[in-house]
């Protein structure tokens, strides 16, 4: 018989999530132990590291009143918390786009009769560490689109605008790769290799 798999770090952040917003209420770590352990399946050893990582993360908050701390969460929060992160994701994809933009019109500039330049080879890895950028920046957005059950038809909503911009992005590394291909008659494979973009990538869904 195999042995039951325990509960992964990203569940019982969400787990305990759950508890805040549907408690509704303020706790104490003695409380939340017997509570998240009682309801949600969290082993009491476990609660303390969880229940920092979300504190650290903005996502419970916390206060010392009197000799006595504690910890509450609401879902209204979450939500607003949520808007403002993934408006900065937003803003941050659109700056990406327009790095990206400008550094294929300084490729081109560079490349006119002198193909191997070394500005060339500069401006090439530097749209490569865009890629890498909003690659990273891709997946934060889905990590905050899978961290709250309660608002999570909320998050659909305001994830559209992030996604809509990485699409918008892809289109555009897309792009740069024909230009790339009919440029210097490089291979998919090699441009792929060279700038470091996984066999896998495709538009955000």
């Amino acid at each position: 018989m195999s042995k039951k798999r325990g509960l992964s770090v990203e569940e019982k952040r969400t787990r305990m999530m759950e508890l805040f917003y549907e408690k509704k209420d303020f706790f104490q770590l003695k409380e939340l132990e017997k509570l998240c352990q009682k309801e949600k399946g969290i082993t009491s050893m476990s609660v303390k590291d969880i229940l920092t990582s979300l504190v650290d993360d903005a996502m419970v908050d916390t206060d010392k009143i009197g000799t006595s701390v504690y910890f509450w969460a609401f879902p209204s929060k979450a939500s607003q918390n949520r808007k403002h992160k993934l408006d900065s994701l937003t803003k941050s994809l659109e700056e990406s786009q327009r790095k990206r933009v400008a550094t294929k019109a300084l490729i081109e500039k560079a490349t006119l009769g002198r193909e191997d330049s070394k500005d060339r080879t500069k401006l090439l890895s530097e749209l490569a560490k865009q890629q890498h950028d909003k690659s990273a920046l891709n997946a934060e957005v889905e990590r905050y689109k899978e961290c709250d059950p309660e608002v999570l038809e909320q998050m659909k909503k305001e994830t559209v605008v992030a996604m809509e911009a990485a699409n918008r992005w892809t289109d555009n590394i897309f792009s740069t790769k024909s230009w790339i291909k009919r440029k210097f008659a490089f291979e998919d494979s090699v441009i792929d290799k060279q700038f470091g973009i996984p066999d896998d990538f495709d538009y955000v869904e």
